[in-house]
């Protein structure tokens, strides 16, 4: 996008839509996680097994047990990991909630030095202070953020676990695709798309970097590769 194209609009309605209802931290990380070892893990499976003369029925049959079975370790390992990280926040925001009960100037004086760090001083300081004190919410949405580092919007366990899954299970699908429908020289065939999807998801993930679309794509497809690789050679010592 060239640089003289602004992100998003700044008229008053626009900011106030766009920082009034923030969209959260995003699934960009659990769309990436997900597809990526997906593809990783179940192509691993199709390049071990082809490595070692098997026949395609054994290639189907473990590469879809590994999509749902290990998909679904993934999600709940995500899902146990956000929840986590959700608990900790909760337990954060009522440590301020309590301190702001029993201490509400040693609070204060934390908000000052927070504020202060900001950018603000003197009078415009003062009452800055004293107008996020009165509201006793934003107060301790103010605490988590600056003494914490903590972002206003909580994330969602479930979402990122159902982020997770569907991301795993359509990229680990690819290379399990040219398998159950019997095309020939399945292997092969199975390499390309496998390949493609890691140049596909790293693609994908360079709308939300600085990077070029090539360069992310040439990144996560020589991850990919790495592993499909080490996985097929050592598959290729079980053969026979």
């Amino acid at each position: 996008m060239p640089d003289s194209i602004p992100e998003h609009g700044h008229s008053q309605d626009e900011i106030e839509d766009r920082i009034g209802t923030p969209p959260g931290r995003g699934y960009l990380r659990d769309i990436v996680y997900g597809a990526i070892d997906g593809s990783v893990t179940t192509f691993a499976i199709v390049a071990g097994v082809a490595g070692a003369g098997l026949s395609p029925l054994i290639i189907v049959a473990l590469g879809i047990a590994n999509v749902l079975a290990d998909g679904f370790s993934m999600a709940a390992g995500n899902y146990s990991g956000t929840k986590a990280e959700l608990d900790d926040i909760k337990r954060l925001r009522r440590i301020e909630e309590r301190h702001i009960a029993k201490d509400p100037e040693g609070e204060k004086r934390e908000l000052r030095h927070i504020l202060h760090l900001k950018g603000l001083s003197g009078s415009a300081l003062d009452e800055a202070v004293e107008q996020i004190a009165s509201d006793k919410d934003l107060w301790i949405q103010m605490m988590l953020e600056g003494e914490y580092g903590l972002a206003s919007v909580d994330p969602h366990p479930m979402r990122a676990a159902i982020t997770t899954f569907l991301a795993f299970l359509v990229a680990g699908m690819v290379p399990l695709l040219p398998f159950i429908f019997g095309v020939p020289n399945a292997f092969p065939v199975s390499t390309v798309l496998t390949m493609a999807t890691f140049f596909a998801i790293g693609t994908y993930k360079s709308q939300w970097s600085l990077a070029s679309w090539w360069r992310s794509g040439l990144e996560t497809l020589t991850i990919g590769g790495v592993a499909a690789a080490i996985a097929y050679f050592v598959g290729t010592l079980f053969s026979g």
